[in-house]
């Protein structure tokens, strides 16, 4: 029992100083290693046996039709197929909807979207079964189609009721202010496009059961409804994700439908089962960042302050619920960002389309309530001949204040966030010049034109469902002082597991690297919430966290019995402990003694966030333990000749309160920021007017790559411990950084303001790319888009079909009006704000990480 591995330091050289890697220093990622030697092993790297069975789907054609009939006589004859399963093979279940009913495993009879799946072939290997699935013949009776916004609003075709959040009265403040403004946005939704895609391995277990191994954001929900769809108890089905290729939201409940297909397979054949989704087949036939057409009506007074906002939030949900509520809800929850609207009106509405159930993205609705926002704050300022900083200014939240949805607002240090960016960048001096220049341009005839902005993000973090605010871990330490930790939450890269890992270092004072995170299970851990709302760290750190204080005081207390002191005097630092003057051990030899004494070293943790709630029959509340908070400033440069721009530098702030991991953190933000940009001015969705997806490959769907980074750019962290007892007092930091991307765009709206004097607010859609911007330019200029006036008609017909229902929108990102739906007012209450966990941890063990945050 002495020996000690050669991986670590021996225990004489950890005497000597302190642990390696604990909170608040810049530890690598756990798998940065293996992701760069190409080691590291996904869900499709893992070795099958011999007698594996693949799978592909069947794909419908068509976006609305029924199905009058199926002949897959050819598909179960081609080379390969050992077996072809329908809607009527499904032994049990057939909907797999994560919260209401509505997504069929596969088409019964309707077909709703392009790409739904219709039958599913298993063959003897990848290749057969995709070549297989060409040989059906389907017979459709094609049905009307829903396939935008405007059409789900007027047939009053929503996949759930709408929402409405009204705080005083709004019309009467927008009748009676200085200036009533009227704006509309649309903004097209986004392709996860992680580098890992849908994948699946199902092997069937001796006692009847299931292991499933998925690339899922969701674990729980697999197995649960792995178990439902093949008629078995949860506890016969165990899923297993050891990491994932980047999930983005698009891994939350859409990595089920192939885990479940698999599983019925597997139960059926009783071999392991695998399925993977090429790039093209997962863009087509999974869910996207929800479409939004948005509108507002707001008044403010001669100072650019907001005293009314009755505003419009519309989702393009696509053909089924999946979390479409939540989404829109969060929408709504950001419509606001950082302002305060002392009267608001907010109506969010559901709408259905025939198209792919769109689905979690980073951020959730809240990037498309939040630009809603900040356009708006953009119009405001142009109108009124103000700078948009000091408009933004002019209307932040202050501390006392509270939200339209009844959420107070505590410790706000947006404003000097955004004043201390705006001095550090020297946004005013820049502004001047931008001005200046763009001036000295139009004189000369030169076709570039700068832009500058600088905006604030406000991100609530929690699920906005209560019950998914819980996390479980397991923490077993060995007899020579190493450490293993099992919890809820899942890595897609984002260096989740190191920071676990972190936290249980810090805990017990011992070097990071007798720590290891084992691969999330739900059998070590069960009924987990899925890795989503910016919330694994808050989550599951403080499960680890209680899962080690239950450890620790069974070690301190058998120690103070053994060596017959009091408790206070046991010190865990520095991979030692000491036990007053009586003894100094190290962690290992105290987990050996204790091991000897029959004390347990292995304890469960759990955690629930306190403080939120909300009651959406009066949609009052606090759905939000806290906000993370941020800012960003952008300056570009466009070419109004072509729409062409070029992001010449970028200056952020963010608020991520006591870092764990400031490496990480710093590279969440960075990634967060430029997924975010890609949304606003390059990734743009094409949908034929048949509802199939054209932008359906990495040939025809433009992600951010190296070349569009910011020429200068600098991130920064805004020191300041949490308020609030998250663990470590640290902030989330996976979401909030995506809408720090809002000043790009926004820098690029300036940018074509300044062709009007900066008096009239761009027609400017999202996404910002190079055509749309060209379109913005030649509105502000007065002149009509040239191909929508010189169409050469014959040309086209000769090309295309006569029916009219072919082909692509030309204009499709031109801004919508969208007719107001029905509004109610529901009465306003304060709400009970109360903390239900009043052992939560008041004062965290972090004095010897790093020097106290300002503030303290």
């Amino acid at each position: 029992m002495s020996h000690h591995s050669s991986l670590f330091d021996s225990y004489s050289i950890r005497r000597v100083r302190p642990p390696k890697n604990k909170i608040g220093t810049g530890a690598k990622h756990d798998s940065a290693i293996s992701h760069v030697m190409g080691t590291a092993t996904y869900v499709d790297d893992m070795l099958k046996p011999q007698g594996t069975l693949h799978l592909a789907i069947g794909k419908s054609t068509h976006a609305h039709a029924r199905i009058l009939s199926m002949d897959l006589d050819m598909v179960k004859a081609a080379d390969g197929v050992i077996d072809v399963i329908t809607f009527e093979d499904i032994p049990a279940k057939t909907d797999i909807g994560p919260v209401f009913d509505g997504d069929p495993l596969m088409v019964d009879k309707v077909t709703e979207y392009v790409g739904q799946t219709l039958f599913v072939v298993v063959a003897t290997s990848h290749r057969a079964a995709k070549k297989a699935t060409l040989k059906a013949i389907i017979e459709y009776e094609p049905l009307p189609a829903i396939l935008t916004i405007e059409d789900a609003l007027n047939q009053e075709q929503f996949v759930r009721p709408s929402h409405f959040m009204t705080r005083g009265d709004a019309q009467v403040a927008l009748e009676s202010a200085s200036t009533r403004i009227a704006g509309h946005i649309h903004m097209l939704g986004q392709e996860h496009f992680y580098l890992e895609g849908q994948v699946s391995y199902v092997v069937p277990c001796d006692d009847g059961g299931l292991e499933v191994y998925t690339s899922s954001q969701h674990p729980s929900e697999v197995q649960q409804l792995v178990a439902e769809v093949v008629d078995l108890p949860f506890h016969a089905v165990t899923t297993v994700v050891r990491r994932m290729g980047g999930g983005f939201g698009g891994k939350e409940t859409q990595a089920a439908a192939w885990a479940c297909l698999c599983g019925i397979v597997a139960k059926r054949h009783n071999v392991p089962v695998s399925m993977r989704l090429d790039r093209q087949d997962d863009m087509v036939v999974t869910g996207k960042r929800h479409e939004f057409a948005n509108r507002y009506d707001v008044g403010v007074d001669d100072a650019g302050q907001i005293l009314g906002v009755d505003m419009q939030l519309s989702g393009l949900c696509g053909y089924s619920p999946d979390l479409s509520d939540a989404i829109v809800d969060r929408a709504m929850f950001h419509c606001d960002n950082a302002y305060y609207y002392p009267a608001a009106q907010v109506a969010g509405h559901r709408c259905k389309t025939h198209t792919v159930s769109n689905t979690a993205y980073r951020g959730f609705g809240g990037p498309q309530g939040l630009l809603t926002a900040e356009y708006m704050m953009d119009h405001i300022a142009y109108t009124l001949g103000k700078d948009p900083l000091e408009v933004r200014l002019t209307n932040l939240y202050k501390d006392g204040q509270s939200t339209h949805y009844g959420q107070p607002i505590e410790h706000f240090d947006l404003a000097t966030i955004m004043t201390s960016l705006a001095d550090d960048n020297e946004y005013d001096k820049r502004r001047q010049q931008v001005t200046e220049a763009n001036k000295k341009a139009e004189a000369e005839g030169s076709d570039k034109r700068l832009g500058l902005a600088l905006t604030p993000v406000k991100f609530g973090i929690s699920f906005t469902v209560q019950h998914l605010n819980q996390a479980g871990a397991l923490v077993h330490i060995y007899t020579d002082g190493t450490i293993q930790i099992n919890h809820g939450g899942t890595e897609m890269g984002q260096g989740l597991y190191v920071k676990i890992a972190q936290i249980v270092a810090n805990e017990f004072d011992v070097d990071l690297d007798t720590v290891k995170v084992t691969a999330t299970r739900t059998d070590k851990v069960p009924n987990t919430s899925p890795t989503a709302a910016s919330s694994g760290t808050d989550i599951n750190g403080k499960a680890a966290q209680n899962a080690c204080i239950t450890i620790k005081e069974r070690l301190v207390e058998f120690a103070a019995e053994h060596f017959e002191v009091v408790a206070e005097s046991i010190q865990f630092e520095n991979n030692h402990v000491y036990i007053a003057d009586k003894a100094t051990l190290t962690f290992a030899e105290l987990t050996l003694l204790a091991y000897q004494h029959r004390i347990s070293l292995s304890s469960t943790g759990y955690y629930k966030t306190p403080k939120i709630f909300y009651d959406r029959s009066k949609a009052w509340g606090r759905p939000f333990f806290y906000f993370a908070l941020g800012a960003s400033c952008s300056e570009v440069e466009i070419d109004i000749l072509t729409g062409e721009y070029k992001v010449l530098r970028c200056d952020i702030l963010h608020d991520v309160g006591q870092s764990i991991n400031p490496d990480i953190d710093i590279g969440q933000i960075e990634g967060g920021f430029v997924q975010g940009m890609g949304w606003l001015t390059a990734e743009e969705l094409i949908w034929d007017k048949t509802g199939k997806l054209a932008s359906n490959s990495a040939a025809n769907y433009k992600i951010p790559t190296a070349h569009d980074l910011p020429k200068q750019w600098s991130v920064k962290l805004f020191d300041r411990k949490n308020e609030e007892q998250t663990i470590y007092n640290s902030k989330a930091v996976g979401e909030p950084p995506f809408m720090l991307a809002a000043s790009v765009w926004c820098a690029i709206n300036n940018a074509v303001a300044s062709l009007g004097g900066y008096k009239k607010n761009p027609e400017l859609t999202m996404p910002a790319t190079p055509e749309a911007v060209l379109k913005s330019v030649m509105r502000m200029q007065g002149q009509a888009w040239e191909i929508a006036d010189k169409v050469d008609t014959d040309t086209i017909e000769s090309l295309t079909s006569v029916d009219d229902n072919y082909g692509i929108d030309d204009d499709r990102v031109q801004p919508q009006q969208v007719p107001h739906g029905k509004d109610i007012n529901p009465t306003e209450t304060e709400g009970q704000l109360f903390d239900d966990q009043p052992e939560a941890i008041k004062d965290p063990n972090v004095s010897t990480a790093r020097g106290p945050a300002h503030g303290e």
